[in-house]
């Protein structure tokens, strides 16, 4: 006897979802809500969105867009994520209702309620071209940097508070933990 077929849920499935206040995404085709996060967790986006706000806005060189910013990967995937970054060079793929295609960086801060997708998600960005992955463990007060050019699996760093790090993406910037993990 045959498993019964699930429907996978479609970005357009996605699109006509109420608008309900709820944050949805879609991942691998299933239609995924989550809770709020923690304060601690807005506090971490905050502060990324601020730094890396900042430097763009003195070095124009790309956009920088924080959740809830729907970021369209394929038919099955649509994302939210915490933070993302495309560069000025990659600006067409920026429409009205979201992103189309892959951001140059993306940013997921971990939550106990999304850690598991988030990681999940990970693969998805380094299929399509996402150059930079920052993962954020606030509980860890932590930082791992992906360069999928390198690895999609393995973080090329560990950046533990009160280190520092820097981006290519974002030459002549210097970020430290101490600022991501401030209240």
């Amino acid at each position: 006897m045959a498993a019964p077929q699930i429907e996978l849920f479609t970005a357009a499935d996605y699109r006509s979802m109420p608008a309900d206040g709820k944050r949805y995404q879609l991942i691998e085709g299933e239609l995924i809500v989550a809770p709020a996060p923690n304060t601690f967790h807005q506090f971490v986006q905050a502060n990324v969105l601020w730094l890396l706000k900042d430097y763009v806005r003195h070095n124009p060189r790309g956009t920088v867009l924080g959740a809830p910013c729907d970021v369209y990967l394929d038919d099955h995937n649509v994302y939210q994520p915490d933070v993302l970054y495309v560069a000025r060079e990659n600006a067409a793929r920026i429409k009205d209702d979201g992103i189309y295609g892959a951001p140059d960086l993306i940013v997921e801060i971990l939550s106990p309620s999304t850690a598991g997708l988030d990681r999940r998600k990970r693969a998805h960005f380094a299929a399509v071209g996402t150059v930079e992955f920052w993962q954020i463990d606030p509980g860890l007060r932590q930082l791992q940097r992906f360069v999928f050019a390198e690895s999609a699996t393995k973080p090329i760093s560990l950046i533990d508070e009160p280190e520092s790090f820097s981006s290519p993406l974002f030459p002549g910037l210097t970020i430290a933990t101490t600022e991501i993990f401030r209240r």
